[in-house]
């Protein structure tokens, strides 16, 4: 198995990771920023428990440590976002939205990652919009509100994904991962006293203990749908594109509405439409790795060791 073959392998089992975290957003009872904020904090302490965070800390510049903080917050503005959508509308639309972040992408990533601009890219992602536009169409005027606020946590998507392209290469996938979530954590912890004032919908006491369902749904999210696909996801950037890791996340609408259906009953929102849209999000999928030609991976050697280091600890 060739670096990107196996880095397309490993996308996909995160993406089918992240499908579930709809789902567990729509059953978790907690508003947006708790839900958040306690998700985050979970995977954090974790992290904090490894020896090889902190020396990967340690090892780390300050301004470094500054960009991949700057990053978390992006981050964790996505997550509110997300969450946010899913309680204004339904998980199926929340998850449906994040697919146009392969526009936002397209125009973002030559400049962010500073690489050649590919119309090719740009003309998959235009491609991916009437599928967006067919799987939400029909939706009720009151979830409205929610396809604006997923279309916002769609950019901040792009922003950070490509932020991580241009840095991967600099730091050990999980220090990263607790870096970033760490300055999510703080970030939402400063923003909690205004969002009552800000965004009502989304507010929250954070040090309320949740239920026991709440916290064991929190600790699977929290574990098994972010820190494992979080940290992955860094190793299989090392050699893709964030545009060919953003059109397989688009493959998550699809994973989740399917999850919605057996787990949610949300089957009577889909019509005829929802079924030629997903046609569409996949087509861009699997036609992007025929029309791109593999790029060459710098310093193969320090790469994979830095991969199998990661897997293996």
């Amino acid at each position: 198995m060739t670096p990107t073959t196996k880095a397309q392998v490993q996308i996909h089992f995160c993406v089918l990771l992240w499908g579930f975290t709809a789902i567990l957003g729509k059953l978790i009872s907690l508003p947006a920023l708790p839900l958040v904020w306690s998700r985050m904090l979970i995977v954090v302490v974790a992290l904090a428990l490894l020896p090889k965070v902190w020396r990967g800390l340690r090892a780390m510049s300050a301004r470094l440590l500054w960009s991949y903080a700057g990053i978390g917050v992006l981050v964790a503005l996505h997550w509110l976002t997300f969450y946010g959508a899913i309680k204004l509308a339904n998980a199926s639309v929340a998850a449906t939205c994040i697919a146009l972040a392969t526009v936002f992408t397209a125009l973002i990533e030559p400049k962010l990652a500073k690489r050649p601009f590919s119309k090719r890219e740009l003309a998959l992602g235009v491609a991916v919009l009437p599928g967006v536009a067919l799987v939400v169409g029909g939706v009720p005027h009151e979830m409205r509100a929610g396809i604006a606020v997923g279309a916002l946590s769609a950019l901040l998507v792009a922003l950070f994904s490509s932020l991580n392209k241009r840095l991967v290469e600099h730091g050990d996938p999980l220090t990263v991962t607790a870096l970033e979530l760490g300055a999510g954590t703080l970030a939402l912890t400063a923003l909690a006293p205004v969002m009552p004032l800000l965004f009502p919908a989304f507010a929250g006491e954070l040090l309320v203990l949740p239920g026991l369902r709440d916290a064991v749904l929190l600790v699977i999210l929290s574990l098994v749908c972010t820190l494992l696909p979080f940290a992955l996801s860094l190793v299989a950037l090392r050699h893709m594109t964030a545009f060919a890791a953003q059109l397989a996340i688009n493959l998550e609408p699809v994973y989740a509405i399917v999850l919605a259906i057996a787990l949610l009953g949300e089957q009577r929102q889909l019509t005829g439409l929802f079924y030629v849209g997903v046609a569409i999000i996949l087509s861009a999928v699997f036609v992007h790795p025929l029309i791109s030609r593999p790029r060459a991976v710098t310093q193969p050697e320090l790469l994979g060791t830095a991969e199998a280091k990661s897997v293996s600890e």
